[in-house]
């Protein structure tokens, strides 16, 4: 029993005390900048869109899917928000409602993931096949629909939905805590979150027991979508720009966050905390290796490595047990 608890309790706060490590060793390299409080707000900032993403990616990976597509949802959905951003002729205000492009930005990712969703629930066609078209074609819209060149020219009041502070505390780090804690309640407490891991775990057994596994699947994935519209506001609002090209490889980064914080790849499983974690991880080492000056181009070697080491440990894990 003692080997058991020793066990569990590796499994659930190893990625804590590494991350504290990292942090701790960070520190003394830097000689103290790291650490600053101005660097901790930056890398509130970093975490933020990528902590987004990856709670709508864990609602997926936990049901037993994949979704490669968020990264251009975030080009679209800001591409498309910008459009609805723009100041009226005299000045004062946008041309439309200050929530008109919020809820365009959010209605496009709830598109991609409807799509996403559909295909994948009642078409039959694997997640990986679904999501890296659509990937493909959502990147695409943004190119169309933007004529291929970024969109400026926002309103003060777009700009400021991500850009803007509450006593030195950026917004961008209250939007992930909401986020966060919406996503930790629905997956705790709601039963659609028990279904969703329960999918996850064994989708026959799930669909036997009664639970709809077609809308499950559905859901996850507009969940997923609408989350990656959000970011892509967020991030069109902080660069003041929609640009058709943003969001490139975040799905990377959102898939590194959500495996490192120990959702497991294979599905049913995952811890909403460890997905905080993993996203500050990511924040901290990208933050880190630029302080240090490390080469941009090296950092996506080291991010890459550090995928294929999770879902190896993931996989030993599950070997273990079995």
């Amino acid at each position: 029993m003692k080997k058991q608890h020793r066990v569990s309790f590796l499994k659930d706060f190893g990625i804590l005390i590494v991350f504290l490590v990292l942090v701790i060793a960070l520190s003394i390299i830097s000689g103290g900048t790291f650490s600053s409080a101005r660097n901790a707000i930056n890398i509130l900032k970093q975490t933020a869109v990528n902590g987004i993403l990856a709670m709508g990616m864990a609602f997926v990976i936990i049901s037993g899917g994949i979704d490669l597509s968020v990264g251009s949802t975030v080009g679209l959905s800001g591409v498309v928000a910008c459009m609805f951003a723009h100041p009226a002729a005299s000045g004062a205000g946008g041309q439309y409602p200050f929530i008109v492009p919020i809820l365009m930005a959010l209605l496009i990712g709830a598109a991609v993931g409807l799509f996403n969703g559909g295909l994948i629930a009642y078409g039959g066609i694997p997640p990986f096949i679904v999501t890296l078209g659509s990937m493909t074609i959502v990147r695409g819209l943004a190119l169309i629909v933007s004529g291929g060149s970024p969109i400026y020219d926002v309103t003060s009041g777009f700009e400021a939905i991500a850009s803007g502070k509450l006593k030195s505390i950026p917004y961008l780090a209250f939007y992930l805590i909401i986020v966060v804690l919406i996503c930790a309640i629905v997956l705790n407490k709601f039963t659609f979150g028990r279904r969703v891991y329960a999918l996850g775990g064994n989708e026959v057994a799930a669909s036997v027991s009664g639970i709809n596994v077609k809308r499950i699947r559905v859901l996850v994935y507009t969940i997923s979508g609408v989350l990656a519209g959000f970011a892509g506001l967020l991030v069109a609002s902080r660069t003041i720009t929609g640009s058709p090209t943003a969001g490139q490889s975040y799905e990377m980064d959102a898939i590194a966050a959500t495996v490192i914080g120990g959702v497991s790849m294979s599905g049913g499983s995952g811890k909403w905390y460890g997905i905080v974690i993993g996203s500050l991880m990511l924040a901290v080492i990208s933050n880190g290796l630029d302080i240090l000056r490390v080469n941009s181009n090296y950092q996506l070697v080291i991010k890459g490595f550090i995928i294929i080491f999770a879902v190896l440990m993931d996989i030993k894990g599950k070997a273990k047990k079995t």
